[in-house]
């Protein structure tokens, strides 16, 4: 099967509403300006990609790093949707995987996120039906 895109985006200004007040509040110093300016870059260099075999996501203002996430990795999604996120429609999509690397992926302020979550728990099933993968879990005392 051939991997293809599913969703792409960005986190959205949302979700540093509370940097973007101080630096408001305190513009006089001029400092916060290149505060709200650094952050606002840092947000807008940021790439979500989703297709049917894994979550890529990149970001970096002078260097760019980009994480490859596979989906048979993830054992749990949870969304999160702080009351200003929700004034805007937006969420967080945090995914626990047992990738070494990224063992807990972050998905910022995005979109629909119902939509979103709904479609990656849908990969990560398909993944793991072509993969022939299963999450066994194990209890300590």
């Amino acid at each position: 099967m051939q991997e293809e895109t599913i969703w792409e985006g960005s986190p959205s200004h949302v979700a540093r509403w509370g940097t973007y007040l101080l630096c408001l509040l305190f513009c006089w110093l001029i400092f916060p300006i290149f505060i709200a300016l650094w952050t606002a870059l840092k947000l807008k260099t940021t790439h979500y990609v989703l297709t049917t075999e894994r979550l890529r996501v990149t970001d970096g203002i002078l260097s760019k790093r980009t994480e490859d996430l596979e989906l048979y990795r993830v054992r749990d999604i949870t969304l999160e949707k702080p009351f200003v996120f929700r004034l805007y429609s937006k969420g967080n999509i945090r995914l626990i995987t047992s990738d070494h690397s990224t063992p807990d992926a972050l998905l910022m302020a995005v979109p629909e996120p119902e939509e979103l979550m709904d479609l990656i728990r849908k990969y990560v099933e398909i993944c793991r039906d072509r993969k022939r993968v299963r999450e066994i879990g194990i209890d300590t005392l």
